[in-house]
């Protein structure tokens, strides 16, 4: 028995490692945040393993029949809708109920595509060392992030939405974001309408205004 959390693509189907491919085609059940999406994937590389859902809303006795199925012995694949499982989705609560019910090692990772790694590889920024905050708080606890971000000495990194991302920036402006600090703005990467924004925070408040913002954003801001 064993729980592979598998990393699927992130926007261009074709980004997937072989392993995943063998992983997927082979275990008894992969489990994801949406069957739609993954179903999507599945059937572009022909892959007919039995899907379930698991999600954050999903109850009690959905964990529970994860659970029987490994110790009745079962190969079960968790994938997220995109990416890497356990960053921003359920995929964090999944691992630690397993490894909290299981004394053996019966996790494996599959690596592969992550939009957090992909965004900072063509930041140009120093990421010895970088803080990564996931999606930003809509309201409670947002100012007090923005305000660490500007103060910070290393650099940050945060997913955003096409409804927030403009007064995400706009915020950061007005809090007193240094002018001359520069960010990276990856939009929809490995995608059709695949975009980086780069420049200080005034030349990517005006690109994004004249441009497109919709989709999804990873944020990266050099550190001060």
């Amino acid at each position: 028995m064993k729980l592979y959390i598998v990393a699927t693509p992130i926007g261009n189907l074709s980004d997937i490692t072989f392993r995943a491919i063998e992983v997927l085609k082979s275990v008894d059940f992969v489990f994801c945040e949406d069957t739609r999406v993954t179903k999507r994937l599945l059937n572009y590389y022909g892959i007919n393993t039995h899907l379930e859902s698991y999600h954050k809303f999903s109850d009690s006795n959905k964990k529970n029949r994860i659970i029987e199925l490994l110790k009745s012995g079962k190969n079960i694949a968790y994938v997220s809708d995109a990416g890497t499982p356990g960053i921003s989705d359920p995929g964090e609560e999944l691992v630690r109920i397993v490894s909290e019910e299981f004394d053996e090692n019966i996790i494996c990772s599959i690596p592969g595509a992550s939009s957090l790694i992909t965004a900072i590889s063509i930041s140009g920024f120093n990421c010895d060392r970088f803080n990564f905050l996931g999606f930003l708080p809509h309201k409670k606890g947002k100012e007090t992030i923005l305000k660490e971000i500007i103060e910070s000495r290393v650099t940050n990194v945060f997913f955003e939405s096409t409804h927030r991302i403009l007064k995400t920036l706009e915020r950061l402006k007005e809090l007193g974001f240094q002018e001359k600090r520069n960010l990276v703005i990856a939009r929809e990467l490995t995608k059709k309408f695949e975009t980086i924004y780069r420049g200080n925070l005034k030349e990517v408040l005006n690109n994004l205004r004249s441009g497109v913002s919709k989709g999804e954003f990873v944020v990266i801001i050099d550190k001060k």
